[in-house]
């Protein structure tokens, strides 16, 4: 079985691409459980609670990065550079337990996984 590495690099309000991406996610750990999901970029973003996207008229669906473990989604990365450069650190809320790791080390992790997609 093929792994599947899912990379969320937008900022979570002002395009689709994090909901589009959670969909697949979620559509598609049905199939494989080897699955990984990292947070790079502005993709950082999507997983820090207290969003209130009704202020700008946008639909809440950061709240469903919440049941990932419900799918036996674990493997869950934040790049710890592209964190702090956003002014956060891995002591901030965050409304999915996910692992810290530096640009390097994610680098090296993605190499191990046979499908790539990035939303």
């Amino acid at each position: 079985m093929k792994k599947i590495a899912f990379i969320f690099t937008e900022a979570p309000h002002g395009s689709s691409a994090g909901r589009e991406g959670l969909d697949a996610l979620l559509a598609t750990s049905a199939l494989t459980e080897q699955v990984g999901v990292f947070f790079i970029s502005d993709g950082v973003l999507q997983l820090l609670s207290n969003q209130q996207p009704d202020k700008i008229l946008s639909r809440d669906y950061i709240s469903t990065f919440k049941i990932l473990p419900l799918y036996d989604i674990e493997e869950c990365y934040i790049c710890l550079e592209d964190l702090t450069v956003r002014g956060f650190s891995p002591d901030d809320d965050f409304i999915l337990e996910a692992e810290f790791f530096s640009a390097a080390a994610i680098r090296q992790m993605l190499a191990g996984y046979d499908v790539v997609l990035k939303f």
